[in-house]
């Protein structure tokens, strides 16, 4: 009987969980596909490291190229993550007539038109499961579940980080960099925090699961990003005052002339149940034509989801290969050349109801020249609060619109940062009651 080869580049904390998976589920493997599948071979950076999970030393090399392009190996599993030589490597191994599956967000929502043609050239699988929220089933749910119905709407929390730190804003009432501090010591954030804290991971995720969704292209650079360093405490303090929850969202959505691809922070209903949704887990909703709202929740990062999300897709084309059905589906559901492309609308083209906190001189006539310039840009004041009143000091006040398009809030914000009224940067949050 054949055995399936796996051959894994990269050996990290989901190298690592792999591994695990791998040897602590032989028998369910092979009870699902028919076939022994065996993990053979790993390429690391450096041999010598000390390791987690024991693997034959014999069986490791620092050579990638040698796992894309052995003869032996039938399914390429990259989780060395970056852009480069995770492409080339990729692309060799597509050319050698191997299949992929990868956790690899930042080049699928760079490059992936790229990397989807090659599949479809090459008549090979690509799983791309772990690349987008770690175990929460959303690629597959797009690919399989819902490919018979008209998807109108996917949106989110699709970064376990972000949403932590939230999290603990909110219910400890902390500054956002001593809750960032936390994080990092406890391992939900990195040394590095950036892609986490400013939306680009999330953005990376929207981007992939838009283009699958909607059956067209994506550019990354048309993905709206917005991340939450400039959340306070009295903001989430306001919020709640208001009925409403800041969290970090991700939202892909068709509109009038295109669709919607963006990423920031946003005030939803307590009553909604992403607002529900704390700590480092993760939460999709997908608004379907026809199956309405589905929700999917689940742990969107760490090792031991996104192994299971890769062992998942290896499953699913060990199976294909064992029943002779493997390199017939196209990557992004559609095939390529019937893709029709769809324009990303602009931010500033979208209306919202808006959150807007203003520092301000504490003298009479200052709300008056605070609502004049809304309204001059057509921007109606839903409701008004002033905080922190004391003598010759700044105060903060806080205004809640009616629904208006970005551009004319911008516009007027733009115009009041000119004059003496504003002492410190507008703090704007979308308010989002339909999320």
């Amino acid at each position: 009987m054949k055995t399936i080869k796996i051959g894994m580049i990269g050996f990290g904390a989901v190298g690592s969980g792999v591994v695990n998976l791998f040897n602590n589920m032989t028998r369910e493997i092979f009870e699902r596909v028919g076939l022994s599948v065996e993990l053979v071979k790993i390429a690391v950076r450096n041999k010598g490291k000390k390791r987690s999970q024991v693997f034959d030393k014999n069986k490791i090399t620092e050579d990638a190229f040698s796992i894309v392009t052995d003869p032996e190996i039938d399914i390429v599993v990259e989780v060395m993550g970056g852009e480069e030589p995770a492409m080339a490597l990729i692309l060799k191994a597509i050319s050698q007539g191997k299949h992929v599956v990868t956790a690899n967000k930042h080049l699928l929502a760079m490059r992936g038109e790229e990397v989807y043609s090659a599949v479809e050239s090459g008549e090979v699988e690509l799983g791309f499961e772990a690349a987008v929220a770690g175990a929460i089933p959303i690629v597959r749910a797009i690919r399989s579940a819902f490919a018979g119905d008209r998807i109108d709407m996917i949106q989110g929390i699709v970064n376990g980080t972000g949403n932590y730190i939230l999290s603990r804003m909110t219910s400890e009432g902390k500054p956002f960099n001593e809750i960032l501090k936390d994080a990092q010591s406890l391992g939900y954030a990195e040394s590095d925090p950036a892609f986490d804290i400013e939306g680009i991971d999330s953005a990376h995720k929207v981007a992939i699961m838009a283009a699958l969704a909607f059956g067209t292209s994506v550019n990354f650079g048309s993905v709206f990003i917005e991340g939450i360093t400039s959340i306070t405490p009295d903001d989430i303090s306001m919020a709640r005052e208001f009925g409403l929850k800041i969290k970090l969202l991700a939202t892909a959505k068709r509109c009038e002339g295109g669709i919607e691809a963006r990423v920031h922070p946003a005030m939803i209903p307590q009553s909604h149940f992403l607002a529900s949704v704390n700590g480092a887990y993760n939460a999709i909703e997908i608004i379907c034509d026809n199956a309405a709202k589905n929700v999917l929740i689940g742990p969107g990062a760490g090792s031991g989801p996104t192994a299971s999300a890769i062992a998942g897709d290896v499953i699913d084309i060990a199976c294909k290969i064992a029943r002779g059905g493997a390199g017939k589906t196209p990557p992004m559901l559609i095939p390529l050349e019937l893709r029709s492309e769809t324009k990303v609308k602009a931010i500033s083209d979208m209306v919202f109801e808006y959150y807007l906190r203003f520092t301000v001189p504490d003298r009479p006539g200052i709300l008056a020249k605070l609502a004049g310039a809304l309204g001059e840009k057509g921007i109606s004041i839903a409701s008004m609060i002033q905080r922190g009143r004391q003598e010759n000091e700044p105060v903060s006040v806080v205004l809640t619109t009616h629904s208006a398009a970005e551009a004319d809030l911008d516009m007027a914000l733009e115009q009041l940062k000119d004059t003496d009224i504003c002492l410190a940067p507008v703090t704007k949050i979308r308010i989002q009651k339909d999320a």
